[in-house]
C-alpha cells in the first residue's frame, strides 16, 4: 500500500475531512497496481500526481464553471434567470463525465440516469474514480476500500480512520452501470445481487445467451468457482440472488435450499381481482414437453407446488399479492397464479401463461431473502423494494 505522507503523493488536507479510497488491481501482464483517489476536490484542486483524477476533462469543467459564473454575475439582480442559468450549467457540467465500466464500454450520465438530474457530486466520489481510472487502464480490480481520513465531520456521520461503504444515493446507480451488476452484499464467501428483468441466472444455450448474472460475477470475481449459482430466478424476474465464490459455500448454500431453509418473498402484480385475502397453494406442475418450459397441471405425474400467498392491495382492477414459496418448482409462482386450478389469474405481463402487452415487464419480484451465512453462520436478510 501506499502512504499518504510518500513524497510527491502527499495530499495537503490541512485538517480537512476526506473520503479516501484505495483500489488493488492486478495489469494484463499481472503485476499488481495499486490505485488511490480522494472524494471530491482537496484545496480546490481535482488533480494531484499519483491519484486518480475525475472522470472529465478539468480545463472543460474549469470552462464551463467560469462562463457560468460570467452570466449569472451579469444577471445578479434576476434571481429566476440565475437559477436557470445554474441548472443549465449543472445540467452541462454532468455531460462532460465519462464514465469507463467494466465492459469496456464508456457511459455518460444520460445513460445512466436518463432525463433526471443526478445530486451534486454524483460521480466524484473516490470509489467511482477508482473503479472509472481501472477501467480506463485496462486493469482487473481485485479488492478496494474506502475510509474517512480526518476530523469528524459537522453531521457526525464520519469518523477519523474509520472505513465506510459507497454512498447509496450517488454512487449506486454509477457502480451498478460500470459493473453491469447491482451489488447488495459481498464478501470472501459470497455475493448478493439484484438481478434486473430481462437477465438470465445462468448462462443458457447459443453465443447469445451467454450474458447472465454468473457471467458477471465470474467477470468480476475471476478466482470463484465455475458454477456459483446456488439457486435461479427466471429471467423475467427481477429480485434477489445469491451466489457462492468457493466450493465449501457453494455446497453449504446449495445444501439450505434443498433442506427448504432458506425464506423467500415475492411480489407480484396481478392481472385481476382477488376477492379472498390470502391461503395457501399446493398444485402439481409438470413440464409440458411439447412447448417448453411451459408447465401443466398434472395431478399423476406432477411435482408438488406449495405456495402461500397474501392479497396486499387492490387498485385499477389488478390485485398485488405477496407469494411465499415452499417448494422451488420451474415457474412455481407463475403457473400456480395463471391456472384455473390456482388463483386464476396470471401475473401482470406474463408472456408464457398470460398476457404481455409490448414494451411490459413481468410483475414479479423476488423481494425478500434470509438464509445463513456459509462461513459465520449467522442469519443474514435482505429486502429489496419492487420496481412497480
Amino acid at each position: 500500500m501506499v502512504a499518504l505522507d510518500s513524497g510527491e503523493e502527499r495530499l495537503p488536507l490541512d485538517g480537512e475531512g476526506k473520503m479516501l479510497g484505495i483500489l488493488v488491481c492486478d495489469d494484463a501482464d499481472g503485476n499488481r497496481v495499486v490505485l488511490k483517489a480522494f472524494s471530491g476536490q482537496v484545496g480546490g484542486q481535482w488533480e494531484f500526481p499519483g491519484w486518480c483524477g475525475p472522470a472529465f476533462s478539468v480545463s472543460e469543467y474549469s470552462a464551463v464553471l467560469a462562463e457560468t459564473d460570467r452570466k449569472v454575475k451579469q444577471l445578479s439582480q434576476k434571481g429566476d434567470e440565475s437559477r436557470t442559468v445554474s441548472l443549465a450549467a449543472m445540467q452541462k457540467l454532468f455531460s462532460l463525465y465519462r464514465i469507463h465500466c467494466i465492459d469496456g464500454s464508456v457511459k455518460t450520465f444520460p445513460d445512466i440516469f436518463g432525463g433526471s438530474l443526478p445530486p451534486s457530486g454524483t460521480g466524484d466520489c473516490a470509489a467511482i474514480k477508482l473503479l472509472n481510472c481501472a477501467f480506463k487502464n485496462h486493469l482487473k480490480p481485485l479488492s478496494m476500500a474506502e475510509f474517512y481520513y480526518g476530523g469528524q465531520n459537522r453531521s457526525g456521520t464520519r469518523q477519523n480512520c474509520q472505513f465506510y461503504p459507497p454512498c447509496e444515493e450517488k454512487c449506486r446507480p454509477l457502480l451498478n452501470a460500470m459493473l453491469g451488476l447491482d451489488i447488495l452484499y459481498m464478501d470472501q464467501e459470497i455475493v448478493v445481487v439484484n438481478k434486473p428483468e430481462g437477465l438470465l441466472s445462468v448462462p443458457g444455450r447459443g453465443a447469445d445467451k451467454q450474458d447472465c448474472v454468473v457471467s458477471r460475477v465470474r467477470r468480476l470475481y475471476p478466482d470463484c468457482i465455475e458454477n456459483p449459482a446456488v439457486h435461479r430466478l427466471d429471467m423475467d424476474t427481477s429480485g434477489i440472488l445469491v451466489l457462492a465464490l468457493t466450493k465449501e459455500s457453494q455446497r453449504f448454500l446449495s445444501m439450505e435450499f434443498e433442506s427448504r431453509r432458506v425464506h423467500k418473498k415475492y411480489t407480484a402484480l396481478l392481472d385481476g381481482i382477488l376477492r379472498s385475502s390470502g391461503g395457501i397453494l399446493a398444485l402439481p406442475f409438470r413440464l409440458d414437453p411439447d412447448n417448453r418450459p411451459y408447465q401443466v397441471y398434472d395431478p399423476v405425474q406432477g411435482r408438488l407446488c406449495i405456495t402461500l400467498w397474501k392479497r396486499l392491495s387492490v387498485y385499477d382492477g389488478r390485485t398485488l399479492v405477496e407469494f411465499v414459496p415452499r417448494t422451488g418448482r420451474t415457474h412455481q409462482l407463475r403457473v400456480s397464479s395463471a391456472s384455473p386450478k390456482g388463483l386464476g389469474v396470471p401475473i401482470v405481463g406474463d408472456r408464457l401463461y398470460g398476457t404481455r402487452k409490448e414494451g411490459q415487464r413481468l410483475m414479479l419480484h423476488a423481494g425478500y431473502i434470509s438464509f445463513t451465512h456459509p462461513w459465520s453462520k449467522e442469519k443474514i436478510e435482505f429486502k429489496v423494494d419492487a420496481p412497480f
